[in-house]
């Protein structure tokens, strides 16, 4: 009597899961182009220009001008709350000391023998993998076409990047949503910077991003692989990788600045700000 094969259900579920997910995601580019389509043109635009063509706009336009230009409230946050500036700098040094005696030579040796367009792999996969993050901050910020452009990036890069090692939505600029953290949701409810502070071996950040890093380590995948010592060999070969392709800024900045710790402090803290306004 003949033996019936077994069938195998596996690669077939994930084949269709695959599918889904890019039908979605063509369903969702379909949209998103009839409602760019819609906001360019009709009578939005009519209305638009009939507007703008008014004396009262134009100097409404003019006083949105010299606002941004003159933007006190701006100003006012740019004075940055150090009163650990003493702690800091010693931090400051500490990591400075780690970088130069220990990550970049160790960056170094692994850049020698790693070519490049690997190493720019990984990078592309340890950003695909930390999807959760951004799209949780999305929902959380209430931005949910952003999270639908992140979820289709991240079906597409997986799927036909490779698990995320190439990146053919790069490709495609509405699949390239500026990055969400906690620490910029918590900046969207209205929680302010608290104080600078800079931890070792984390480097620069505040009291509000502090929090916002346990959250985003909440949300990564590779938080909750076992043994712990697992974990941490991944975030720190990700680190090594990470500074090798970017070996040579931080000399530029520490080389530039008449005092590299306000240099670093003002350049964290501008960042962050950016990325929030995004």
């Amino acid at each position: 009597m003949a033996k019936l094969k077994p069938t195998r259900k596996i690669p077939f579920l994930t084949g269709m899961s695959a599918g889904l997910g890019l039908s979605l995601c063509l369903l969702f580019s379909w949209w998103h182009g009839i409602s760019m389509a819609a906001d360019n043109g009709g009578i939005t635009k009519k209305v638009e220009v009939m507007a703008s063509s008014s004396p009262v706009a134009k100097d409404q336009d003019y006083d949105e001008e010299y606002d941004e230009e003159y933007d006190y409230g701006d100003e006012e946050e740019s004075l940055i709350n150090d009163p650990l500036e003493g702690f800091n700098r010693v931090m400051f040094t500490f990591n400075d000391r780690l970088y130069f005696h220990v990550l970049k030579p160790v960056a170094r040796g692994y850049r020698f023998v790693t070519p490049k367009k690997i190493r720019m792999g990984i990078r592309n996969f340890f950003y695909n993998i930390i999807y959760p993050v951004r799209f949780v901050n999305d929902l959380l910020q209430g931005k949910f076409k952003r999270a639908g452009k992140e979820t289709c990036r991240f079906i597409v890069n997986t799927s036909v990047g490779f698990l995320g090692f190439m990146t053919p939505s790069k490709d495609y600029a509405w699949l390239n949503p500026p990055p969400e953290d906690t620490g910029q949701t918590f900046a969207t409810w209205g929680i302010g910077n608290g104080f600078y502070i800079v931890w070792p071996l984390l480097g620069p950040s505040t009291v509000r991003d502090s929090f916002g890093f346990l959250g985003d380590y909440v949300l990564e995948p590779d938080s909750y692989l076992q043994p712990l010592s697992l974990s941490f060999g991944i975030r720190g070969f990700e680190i090594i990788n990470k500074t090798s392709l970017t070996l040579g800024e931080y000399e530029t900045l520490k080389e530039s600045s008449f005092d590299p710790y306000i240099a670093v402090r003002n350049a964290y803290i501008q960042n962050r700000r950016q990325a929030i306004k995004e």
